[in-house]
Parts: C-alpha cells; structure tokens; sequence
C-alpha cells in the first residue's frame, strides 16, 4: 500500500502544542485514494525534506484555520490574521522539493494556497472585500459540521484541465470554507476551475514530473457525494 504523508497544523491545546490533521483527509486518503495515511508534524525545527520525501510515495497539503503569513510574498499581515509558521517552514520547501521530485502532490484550502505562494505567487487576504466578488467564507449561520461544508457555489472547470479529465465533469458545485484567495498566478500554475466570481478554484501544473493538483475547496469532506471530489482522491491515487 502507499504511503502518504497529511501536513500537519501547528495548534496549542490547553496550553501545550500540538499537531493536527482532521480525520476527514485521513478517511479520504485512505478510502478514496487506497493509501497508508502518515501524518507529517510541523515542530520548531523543520524536519528534513530528502527525508521526509523519502518516506512517502506522494503528500498532502491539507486545509487550516491559519493562513500563509503574507511575508513570504512580500505583503504585511492584515490584523486579525491567524498564521502558523511554523507550518509554513514545513509546507513551503517541501512542496517545492516535492514537485520537483515528482512526488504526487494534492494541496487543499490552505494547501492550495501554499502552493501558489511557494511557486512564487501572491494571495488577497480578504477575497470579499473585492468589488465583484462573492463572500467565500463558510456559513456564519451553520447549526452543524454538514452545513457549514454543504455545496456553496458552482465551479466550471477548464475543459481541457486534469479536473475535467478525472471527472468527465465540465462543471460542479463545492463547499466553501476560506477568505484568503489566489490572487497573483504563480508562473508554472495552470487554471483547473473557476467560481463563477473569477476568484481561482483550483490549479495545476501540466509541466511537472509527477501528478500536482491544488484545489481551494474541501473534497475530503463530501468524498462519497460528489463524484468530481471522489475523482480528484482516486486521481490522486492512482497516481501514486
């Protein structure tokens, strides 16, 4: 079975540290992608990527509270910003060496957003204080976990994009869960979706040695009712 390695937050709980990933990516690692989850910590001296890379067949960035601290694209943080650097030293050299490598890559939320911000593009920090813009951020009304990741709005995919190729999809709607949004295209990236705003959904690099796919929206969660979300973790699988 192959080995995937799932990022991990930074957290603090009761006032001491630890590592996190939602169970959610770990089912869908496992179920949806038939891979051996292993969990990647974020600690205060960044493990060694050859290493790192060297235990896993492919990874994944997964989502998070926090985001990518603005620094690393030249921009200062807005107040209010929860960041996580040390996750950021972790994510960022690792998916460069990753793809580099050729190791299948699938970055999620936050993941999908390190991807563009280590590839050398930047982010808004507050997508829906844009003119035109939807407001991305999940339901502030949400009575329960479904609701808060039920489909929020559509996505039309590229029609010649690896999206649409593992989905036989040209369009499908996501739940969305973020405020911070792609804002500058990194150079190598290419468009996999669009919401129907412009903001970008998802990404690709056809160029690389190995599968790389990042996506703004969450699939884990709905893994076993939409059927573009369960092609993108079989995708993924497949090509480990």
């Amino acid at each position: 079975m192959p080995i995937v390695g799932l990022v991990c937050d930074r957290r603090t709980f009761d006032g001491m540290p630890l590592h996190q990933a939602n169970d959610e990516y770990v089912a869908a690692v496992r179920d949806g992608a038939g891979a051996l989850p292993l969990l990647i910590p974020s600690t205060d001296m960044p493990l060694p990527v050859a290493e790192v890379l060297a235990a896993v067949d492919g990874l994944v960035f997964t989502g998070a509270p926090s985001n990518v601290a603005p620094s690393h694209y030249g921009a200062r943080a807005r107040p209010g910003t929860e960041l996580d650097e040390l996750r950021d030293a972790t994510t960022l050299p690792l998916l460069r060496a990753a793809i580099a490598a050729g190791k299948p890559v699938l970055a999620i939320c936050r993941g999908f957003q390190e991807m563009n911000v280590a590839l050398g593009g930047t982010l808004h920090q507050h997508v829906h204080e844009l003119a035109g813009r939807l407001d991305h951020r999940e339901p502030q009304n949400a009575v329960s976990r479904d609701a808060e990741y039920a489909p929020a709005h559509r996505v039309t995919l590229s029609p010649d994009g690896l999206l649409a190729r593992l989905s036989g999809l040209g369009e499908a709607m996501v739940n969305s869960l973020h405020h911070q949004g792609v804002d500058r295209l990194a150079p190598r990236l290419c468009v996999e979706a669009l919401a129907p705003d412009g903001q970008i959904e998802a990404v690709s690099m056809p160029e690389a040695k190995g599968f790389v796919l990042g996506v703004q929206w969450h699939p884990e969660w709905a893994l076993t009712r939409s059927p573009l979300d369960r092609a993108i973790f079989q995708g993924f699988g497949r090509a480990l």
